[in-house]
């Protein structure tokens, strides 16, 4: 299985930005896309990004597009989320996911790996 360590959360201002991280486990033969998904107190898991094993396509939710950027670095075999001009309501636990295959779907159940959760919490 793909071992997920994620980095970067914390407390920040709204306006704020802050950079997520997590470094997968090399698979040098196996192709597999990734994504971010989070979740706020008493609400359920929702899907934040997603990118393709090549990078090519990139997916976001409607309440984060132009805001956050997902992208990966195969060399490190690290996914990134770029947070910016970041609200209240993005306060959430943050997760990395990781699937076999190409294709980056937006449903959590898609996803076999799963990273320990980083916390981001945005201050008003």
């Amino acid at each position: 299985q793909v071992q997920l360590v994620e980095s970067g959360g914390g407390l920040v201002q709204a306006g704020g930005s802050l950079r997520l991280s997590c470094v997968a486990s090399r698979r040098a033969f196996s192709p597999y896309s990734m994504g971010w998904f989070r979740q706020a107190p008493g609400a359920e898991r929702e899907f934040v990004a997603a990118i393709t094993w090549r990078g090519g396509s990139l997916y976001y939710a409607d309440s984060v597009k132009g805001r956050f950027t997902i992208s990966r670095d195969h060399a490190k075999n690290t996914a990134y989320l770029q947070m910016s001009s970041l609200k209240p309501e993005d306060t959430a636990v943050y997760y990395c996911a990781a699937r076999d295959g190409v294709v980056a779907p937006s449903v959590e159940y898609e996803y076999q790996y799963w990273g320990q959760g980083t916390q981001v919490t945005v201050s008003s």
